[in-house]
Formats: C-alpha cells, structure tokens, sequence
C-alpha cells in the first residue's frame, strides 16, 4: 500500500511539474511570437513600459509576463524589491542564445510554438482517435510550421554542411565539382536547402516539399539570404523529370511519409552514377522499452499528437508514427531496392544519419 501510494504521488508530482513546463513554454511562445526577447536582446533592461513601446504591446501586459518570466529563472530583474514599475528586466547572454538567437545550436525556443499549434488541432485529433482517420499537416498552422522550420534551423545551418556531409567524403568532393546536383526532399522552410546552396555555391540545389506554405516561406527565406534555389510544391515523383542527382536529402521527413518505401524507390531511380541518399530521423532506441528515456519520451508525445494523425489523413499509410527505428530504416531501404544502409558516424542527440547505398 506504501508503494502504491508513493508512486501516485510521484506521478502527481510528475504532472504538477508539466503543467509548469507548459504554462512557461505558452510564454516563450508568447515572447518569441511578439519579439519581447528580440527586444530585450537589443535594448539591455527594459522597464514594463520601457518593453511595452519598443515591442508594441499594452504595459499592463508587459509588467505580467516580465515578472513571470523572472519568477521562472529566464529573465533578471535587477531590484526585485523595486515599485512594479520601474523594475528593469533583462535577458541574459547565455537565455539569449536560448531564447533569441535563431542559428545557436541551443536554440529551442521554437519547441514553443511546436506546442502551440498543436493545442490549436487537439480536437480534431482527437476525433480522428475516434474515427480513425487523420488531421492534414496544415490544419497545424503557421505557428507549428514555423517551430518545426526553426527548431532544426541550428542543424541544418551548421551541422549539416559541416560534420553531417564530412562523413561522405566522396558525396562532399562530388558537390564541389562543376555540375553537382543535390535534391533536399521535405525541405520544409528551405534551412537546410539554402545551407547546401552556401556551401556548395556551384551546386544546383533543388528543395521539393508538399507543402504550399512552406514552400512559399522557404523561397522567401532564400530571397531574404540572397541565396539562387529552386524551390517545388512537389512530392518525390517529380526527382526522375529532374535527375540525376548526386545527392538526395530526406531530412526528418522520411517518418512522416504516408508510402515512404515509394519515396525512397524515387530517391534512388533518381541518383546518378556513385550518387548516394541520405536519410536523416530521430536517434530512437533499437527497440521498444518502457519506460523509456526522455529522447523517447520526447519522440512518441509528438507521435500521439502530430505525426501520426498527419500519417493518416491519406491511405493507405505506412503509418509509421515519429518512432521510426533503425531496423524500419534498413526494412524500408531493402524494400526500394537499396543494397546497403551504412549508420555513419555522427555524434547527435535527437538524429541518426543513414547512407543508403543504390
């Protein structure tokens, strides 16, 4: 009885902490959303009214959410003991990099407005739990389009031309030769399509996304860098009129496909001679435990309530949820023809990167 009654107020305790992490995350997304870090990030200490006329918002508001976000440990406040009023606020150097600095690897700010807009579909998840059909990717809005876009934006920016691509040094010296093509399937907001294009500056680099909005705000994206990609509102089928490619993406994208066997089947009928894919999706444990970690914790809470239901909106679907396994990877390469799936050697805590072999 002792131990029942300990583990209920253990998971009491558990769910008292969430809906602390919640309500605080509803704030990053209230001071990305509204530019109240941007401000602080460029000003220094700003008094409630001070934050009110530079970020264009009332100051009553202003005073609530500064004082919140001091209570919560993300701002200073530099005379607490101070008339409301004039207390100053300011953020941080190190919470600025968090919060405010969109290319720094510890940027998660963006998981805000992930959250966000999935609050905004959670009832028609949760009739399609009852009917078994699935919510459409758009229907998440702009305010998860934008977190997904920028919670990998760090990575793709960085990460991908740099360490990821120096894992295949024979894709990396084919790029840099005149005539290089590259394809970023499920480009999303073109992140990792305008880094490619950087660094790779002789390269053709094409982004194809199904998405329509997405693809709008990726060719704004690279309008604004300055940056010469051609971006399609198109699915893997258009790679063969395209091809041949001496690399093909799919970047955190390959799980969510509905026939993900088939893209694969295009990616690689798309290739040219000595091309490769690269396949890169979540870093999940080999096999199913419970409990899990918190990467995996982390993985199945966006299954349940995003990935999944936008699986299942067309059928049939492979229906492969965000969990998506290495051995899945190999059985889904295996079934598009590939003769080889290499894991390469690239230390991340949320990806794995697969070269699959034509």
């Amino acid at each position: 009885m002792t131990t029942a009654t300990s583990s209920a107020d253990a998971l009491a305790e558990r769910l008292f902490g969430a809906t602390i992490g919640a309500l605080e995350l509803f704030s990053v997304f209230l001071g990305s959303e509204l530019g109240l870090y941007r401000a602080l990030a460029r000003h220094g200490a700003l008094t409630p009214s001070e934050l009110a006329e530079r970020a264009g918002i009332a100051p009553r508001y202003a005073r609530e959410w500064l004082e919140q976000q001091a209570v919560a440990g993300l701002l200073d406040v530099q005379d607490a003991g101070a008339p409301a009023g004039v207390r100053r606020y300011a953020l941080e150097g190190e919470h600025a990099r968090v919060l405010a600095a969109p290319d720094d690897a510890v940027h998660v700010a963006p998981f805000a407005h992930m959250l966000a807009g999935i609050g905004q579909v959670l009832p028609r998840v949760v009739d399609a739990y009852r009917t078994g059909g699935g919510v459409p990717y758009h229907a998440y809005g702009r305010d998860f389009r934008h977190g997904q876009g920028h919670i990998n934006r760090p990575a793709f920016t960085h990460e991908l031309p740099g360490n990821w691509l120096a894992a295949m040094p024979d894709i990396v010296g084919r790029l840099h030769a005149a005539g290089a093509r590259v394809a970023d399937v499920g480009c999303g907001q073109g992140w990792s399509t305008i880094a490619l294009a950087r660094a790779f500056p002789t390269a053709d680099v094409d982004g194809l996304d199904l998405d329509d909005a997405s693809i709008a705000e990726a060719r704004r994206h690279a309008a604004e860098a300055g940056i010469g990609v051609d971006f399609l509102a198109a699915d893997a089928t258009a790679l063969a009129a395209r091809g041949p490619y001496d690399l093909v993406l799919i970047l955190e994208a390959l799980h969510d496909m509905p026939r993900p066997a088939d893209v694969l089947r295009a990616a690689r009928a798309a290739l040219a001679v000595g091309g490769a894919v690269l396949v890169v999706d979540e870093r999940v444990a080999d096999t199913f435990t419970a409990p899990g970690d918190e990467v995996e914790r982390m993985m199945y809470g966006w299954s349940v309530t995003h990935c999944l239901p936008t699986q299942l909106v067309e059928q049939p679907s492979a229906a492969l949820g965000t969990v998506m396994r290495a051995g899945t990877v190999r059985q889904l390469a295996d079934q598009a023809g590939y003769t080889r799936v290499d894991v390469l050697p690239v230390d991340n805590d949320f990806f794995r990167l697969y070269r699959l072999h034509p």
